[in-house]
């Protein structure tokens, strides 16, 4: 197998796994995947990225605690301000993957208590054993945020190649305020994202859907003069 082939062996392995294990990834396999996921370009060489890594009771308590929040309807703050809409291809995409796992899991399109009740299962981690929160200074703003965002694609393929699942959540991020008081994140850097990881569940309904990927047809515009 070439090298390329391997690269999209794993891209095409990786998914957004909902549903984990209880079982804790060992240090070691954790640290390997930051390894690898450090190697990414960023601008000037900043790296901008940091994650903080839960184990045991921190993961419990922060699960508990987004949990709460969440369900008590508190507003969110995040650092990063929200697409204000989605339109044409990127609603139906949207709309596509929610269906495909309501369908997985047994939800009816109607069922509005269901819906939130699986939308909550973000602030549980989807039951998994570590969260990793990604942050990012705040005074490199959005090209500090697009750099680590790499980091973020990195860290799943990693994670993927060392059979680790993953799912990247950016709702856990709209408590960008209680994640920094919980993990001792400074005021001047911005919460990006959280990615929850562990060893899938591979029995359970919400992972067994795939989502679709445009083609490189449609995203590639050719210019030769």
């Amino acid at each position: 197998m070439t090298p390329i082939d391997t690269l999209s062996k794993i891209l095409e392995d990786r998914y957004s796994c909902r549903a984990f294990r209880p079982d804790a990834v060992p240090d070691a396999d954790m640290a390997r995947i930051v390894d690898a996921a450090r190697q990414v370009p960023s601008w000037c060489n900043a790296q901008p990225w940091q994650v903080e890594i839960t184990r045991g009771a921190a993961t419990e308590r922060l699960r508990m605690a987004l949990t709460e929040a969440a369900t008590a309807g508190t507003p969110p703050t995040p650092d990063l301000e929200w697409p204000s809409k989605y339109t044409g291809a990127y609603a139906e995409r949207r709309r596509t993957c929610g269906f495909q796992l309501y369908d997985a899991v047994g939800i009816e399109k109607s069922d509005r208590a269901g819906r939130m009740a699986q939308m909550l299962r973000n602030y549980a981690f989807f039951d998994a054993p570590h969260v990793a929160i990604i942050h990012s200074p705040a005074e490199l703003g959005p090209y500090g945020a697009m750099d680590t965002g790499g980091f973020v694609t990195a860290f799943t393929l990693a994670a993927t190649a060392l059979g680790v699942a993953t799912i990247p959540q950016a709702a856990i991020a709209a408590y960008a305020p209680l994640l920094k008081e919980h993990l001792g994140i400074a005021e001047d850097r911005l919460i990006l994202c959280a990615i929850s990881l562990g060893y899938a569940d591979t029995d359970a309904a919400a992972n067994s859907f795939r989502t679709e990927r445009a083609t490189a047809e449609d995203i590639i515009g050719w210019h030769d003069a």
